[in-house]
């Protein structure tokens, strides 16, 4: 009996199949060890700086306290759409392996267990993690005073991996690690493939992303109603509760108003297309009235935080449209076959290969406010007024206002500060010559067969580049247009160099802040909060950006 299960266990072509993936595993897991060592354990390492009161050194637990000095309530509705997000995310996936499964229902629910075990055992050990690092850090404060070696540094650790909250994250740990083994060993038993591999890897997913959802959900609320208590007791305005409830109503209504918008399409009566459309006005300026509580909410966060995400967005817009524009431009002029075409091609490529901050130095020095500085002995050349340039802190749009004698304008039309203005010119100096190469890299590819037919049609160029050329550059507009966003607020080199204390703050950036709060004011705790509030910044912004214009990328 044994032998014959064995010999139906022990196919050649079942162990080709099972070397073939473990042959591959294999091949990916020193990478995959360094992703986790130099890629997801920083992250994880940084929430966790995020959430306590750190300066130098480790201080007590604090929670969101730095989430929502940054950006007011509005962390404890980030906190639970986070929450929701993960929950809805569990679902959906859950769902989709259910339905894969239509034709074998046994996979998925015998499958069910084993991954859960998985995923308990992934939590178990971020648990056992967090729950050793304390012991870890500490190690700094018990080696003062001492003569430093490798025995006292080594007798600290075992201490310190042998505390008894440690010893009892670890045995949990361990269970569930040898349960989950035992189980799946089990599923093996029954399905002998190595498709059940990909079936416990997706189920985990959607255990972690449960896990991970309930936990941010009950961690956010009790955080929110620990403050809402602490707001109560000293007589301050507890209205977080109100805000919170306001917005959330707000967008429940404005996806009702969607759901409306959309059928009423589909009404063949004139009178209850018209109603319907009625009825969805109706809930979206609703929605829109109770997400007004948005700016009440913002207003109580950190002052710099939010001038430096304003100033963040005037350099994203006042750079990125241009950048792409002047690009395509030039890769279209360059892509023709003319005289010393090549010259020009290293021309412009030559600042994207120059030492930034080299480069941002001598712009600092052509953009100077002294009268004898380059541009402005050249304004003076053509009659103009010398300009403060990089030392201005008023808004581009204020001075243009009062050159005209408009003195009546509303303050949020002041526009970036001329200090900024100046460090977007070079943004666009630098990178016009990385995405002109990339562009001419996409006309490369656009067979030339398509513009012979059109001329001979009788299409003109701007007809063939509007119908044709334009559509058929629609991916590297793409990843252009992604990589600028990305890199916009995620820019610190130039900006770093370029700004001055005479701008007033108006040319830091996001990261200039963060920047500013870690190293010079030495809070890390809540510079580590500012990183992961940008980090959601630009993952929502790719997120958008991957719906709205990705969705209209052509690819031939």
């Amino acid at each position: 009996m044994k032998n014959g299960f064995f010999a139906s266990w022990l196919t050649p072509r079942r162990l080709r199949h099972w070397r073939e993936h473990l042959t591959g595993y294999l091949m990916i897991a020193p990478a995959t060890f360094l992703v986790f060592l130099f890629g997801i354990f920083p992250v994880g390492f940084a929430l966790f700086v995020s959430l306590h009161k750190w300066r130098l050194k480790r201080g007590h637990f604090i929670g969101l306290t730095n989430y929502v000095k940054a950006i007011g309530p509005l962390a404890y509705f980030s906190g639970f759409l986070l929450g929701l997000g993960a929950l809805a995310a569990a679902i959906f996936v859950f769902r989709k392996w259910y339905h894969r499964a239509a034709d074998a229902p046994r996979r998925f629910w015998g499958t069910l267990a084993p991954s859960a075990l998985w995923g308990a055992f992934v939590l178990l050990f971020i648990r056992w993690t967090v729950i050793l690092l304390p012991g870890i850090l500490d190690i700094a404060d018990k080696i003062r005073g001492k003569e430093k070696t490798r025995e006292l540094f080594a007798s600290l650790l075992r201490e310190a991996a042998h505390a008894e909250p440690v010893l009892a994250a670890r045995t949990q740990m361990w269970a569930a690690l040898a349960l989950a083994v035992i189980f799946s060993a089990v599923v093996f038993y029954f399905w002998r493939e190595m498709e059940v591999v990909e079936w416990l890897s997706g189920l985990m997913t959607a255990w972690l992303s449960l896990g991970i959802g309930l936990i941010l959900l009950k961690f956010t609320y009790t955080e929110m109603m620990t403050a809402y208590t602490a707001a109560v007791q000293s007589g301050e305005d507890p209205g977080m509760i109100t805000q919170l409830v306001s917005i959330t109503s707000g967008l429940v209504l404005l996806f009702v108003g969607w759901k409306l918008w959309r059928k009423a399409e589909e009404r063949l009566s004139t009178g209850g297309f018209f109603f319907q459309l009625f009825g969805a006005f109706v809930f979206i300026v609703g929605g829109w009235i109770l997400i007004g509580e948005i700016p009440v909410i913002v207003a109580s966060g950190d002052v710099d935080l939010w001038r430096g995400l304003k100033v963040t967005i005037f350099y994203s817009l006042g750079t990125i449209p241009f950048q792409l524009s002047i690009s395509l431009f030039l890769a279209i002029l360059l892509f023709r076959d003319l005289k010393g075409s090549s010259f020009f091609r290293i021309m412009f490529f030559m600042p994207y290969i120059t030492p930034t901050v080299a480069s941002a130095a001598v712009f600092r020095q052509l953009f100077s406010n002294r009268p004898q500085a380059p541009v402005n002995a050249l304004l003076k050349l053509l009659g103009l007024q010398p300009q403060g340039w990089l030392w201005e802190p008023r808004g581009i749009f204020t001075m243009l206002a009062e050159g005209i004698g408009w003195t009546n304008y509303p303050a949020w039309a002041a526009g970036p500060s001329m200090a900024l203005v100046v460090i977007m010119i070079f943004s666009i100096w630098i990178f016009v010559g990385y995405d002109t190469v990339i562009y001419m890299a996409g006309l490369g590819n656009i067979p030339t067969e398509l513009n012979e037919a059109a001329e001979v049609d009788g299409a003109n160029s701007w007809q063939i580049f509007r119908h044709i050329t334009f559509p058929l550059l629609s991916p590297t507009t793409y990843f252009l247009s992604l990589i600028a966003v990305i890199g916009t607020f995620k820019a610190f080199n130039h900006i770093w160099v370029m700004r001055l204390p005479a701008s007033l703050n108006t040319a830091d950036t996001f990261s200039v802040v963060i920047f500013t709060e870690f190293f010079e004011k030495l809070r890390y705790g809540y510079a580590s909060a500012m990183a992961f509030v940008l980090f959601a910044i630009i993952l929502s912004l790719t997120y958008i950006n991957n719906k709205v214009q990705g969705s209209k990328v052509f690819y031939g």
